[in-house]
């Protein structure tokens, strides 16, 4: 199929010579009247006295590039891959629609198809910019139009992986998907079902389970089948306990199609990224419930992390940790003090002093809760703010680490760490809970040089609030990823999207571009 569309697309080019064919006028009005992605670049690419820039290379390698933009997760059709294929497009319109393609593909190569903050509306992230006008001009002058649409492409391995991923899920949907699982009751190890066998051949389908004959008894849920479909829970971020339940007879059944998606997406995601993150970062998968330590091209280090409810959202954005606090007070927000604390104190007035709490008045002074009657107030009704002290209770935990930003959200120890047992972790009120905070604290610190770990520790063991500003900043930034390249390059795994924001973004990628 390839082979012919490319054959047809050469006569086309053999049958037109586009360079020097259309008057100034014709690609005057074309300009004019033409539906453009990039109409502001494309009449700056022209100028006031239009001339045909297309030669037949430059054309077979521009839509060689259109039909390209499919491995990237995008539509040819966006770039008027039809008009330009045609053989009967006027040369003007085909030399106008030629340059525009160009202009809106190299912009989507860029910095994404959409606007981020159109999606994410608390995206900060500067994105990657460049005279794209200027930059096709010297491709025409210079090199091959393909090769200079790809070295817009984000550099990261990470969005090569995803790529490759996709094709891979393409040639699986075009084979024919994979077998589905029928709802039922749970399935444990040892039971035995008519359900067995599909679940068997959607795991070797999927690569979890090696293809070999069915066993004697092929309905028996064995313990090699429950190991396979535990490496299939790992991969989900389901709770791998090899019960086959709702939850993950959900995720088995998602097709290639879905997978198809779902890799589409976060492709967009990675286009909206600088490629330079900052050389010593971090880096958080609200998503996978993850933190990674970044130093130079390395990951150091990862973290297991709690993120927002459902409902308290950790939001998506960028921003620059200035400092670390060790044993720090926590300064409870309104919104949580009015609807978490308060109706504890209420039902146990004992909670404040047991959790370390103090009341502070509009004065800013302390007030003596044990005057308080908590009855008498309520979430609309709060007139304290609430602190708590230093300890093993307080909410933040041993240290936490500052990012001034407008949601007032930060990373911070908790004394909650029997969560990170668990495999899904969205349990806070929009903060970040790190596992190790402390080994974290030491990585951060160790730009200032004279933060060893003892000296660390000696200032948590005297229990007192110590700030310390970093000499050396360091990027944040809380993304949101449910395709996950390993960075060891061995497989992509498919996450639950626990905030429902895929789809919003697949909504706005399969809609016509927006004019730029």
């Amino acid at each position: 199929m390839c082979n012919v569309r490319y054959l047809l697309l050469l006569g086309v080019l053999c049958f037109s010579a586009l360079a020097g064919a259309a008057p100034g006028d014709s690609l005057a009005r074309a300009i004019a009247q033409l539906p453009l992605n990039a109409p502001v670049s494309v009449a700056r690419l022209y100028g006031e006295r239009p001339q045909a820039l297309w030669s037949r290379e430059h054309y077979q390698q521009l839509l060689l590039a259109v039909e390209g933009s499919a491995a990237e997760g995008l539509s040819p059709d966006d770039y008027h891959y039809r008009a330009l294929a045609a053989t009967d497009t006027p040369a003007a319109q085909r030399d106008v629609l030629a340059s525009d393609a160009y202009l809106s593909l190299a912009a989507h190569f860029l910095a994404g198809k959409l606007d981020p903050v159109s999606i994410e509306v608390n995206w900060t992230a500067k994105g990657r910019q460049r005279d794209l006008v200027a930059h096709l001009q010297r491709a025409m002058a210079t090199q091959d139009i393909g090769a200079s649409l790809r070295e817009l492409l984000p550099s990261q391995p990470r969005y090569q992986l995803l790529k490759a991923a996709l094709q891979h899920y393409r040639q699986v949907d075009n084979s024919g998907s994979w077998p589905t699982v029928a709802d039922g009751a749970l399935l444990k190890p040892g039971a035995r079902s008519p359900r067995i066998a599909a679940l068997r051949a959607r795991l070797q389908r999927g690569g979890d389970l090696p293809y070999y004959d069915a066993p004697a008894e092929a309905e028996v849920y064995d313990a090699e089948l429950v190991a396979a479909l535990k490496r299939f829970q790992r991969r989900a971020n389901l709770e791998p306990d090899g019960i086959v339940g709702p939850a993950t007879v959900r995720e088995l059944n998602r097709s290639p199609g879905d997978r198809i998606e779902q890799l589409r997406v976060n492709l967009e995601r990675w286009r909206w990224l600088p490629d330079d993150l900052g050389a010593k970062h971090i880096r958080v998968n609200i998503a996978d419930y993850q933190l990674e330590v970044h130093q130079g091209a390395d990951i150091t280090d990862v973290h297991d992390v709690v993120v927002g409810r459902t409902y308290r959202q950790t939001p998506v954005f960028s921003a620059t940790m200035s400092y670390l606090v060790l044993n720090p007070w926590w300064e409870t927000p309104t919104k949580l003090a009015r609807k978490d604390i308060l109706p504890k104190f209420q039902a146990d007035p004992t909670l404040v002093d047991r959790l370390g709490y103090q009341l502070l008045g509009g004065d800013g002074k302390v007030v003596d809760h044990s005057k308080i009657d908590w009855r008498q107030y309520s979430a609309k009704h709060f007139p304290f703010r609430l602190r708590q002290k230093p300890g093993p209770s307080n909410a933040l935990g041993a240290v936490k680490f500052m990012f001034p930003n407008a949601h007032e959200v930060y990373l911070h120890d908790t004394p909650s760490r029997e969560l990170f047992a668990k495999t899904r972790r969205d349990f806070s009120s929009g903060c970040i809970r790190v596992k190790d905070p402390v080994d974290l604290a030491q990585w951060v610190l160790a730009g200032n040089g004279d933060w060893p770990r003892s000296r660390i520790d000696s200032v948590l063991a005297l229990g007192k609030e110590t700030s310390v500003n970093l000499r050396q900043r360091i990027p944040v930034h809380l993304l949101y990823w449910t395709a996950v390249a390993n960075q060891e390059g061995d497989g992509v795994r498919f996450i639950e999207d626990i905030y429902e924001r895929d789809g919003r973004v697949l909504a706005a990628l399969n809609q016509p571009p927006a004019r730029r």
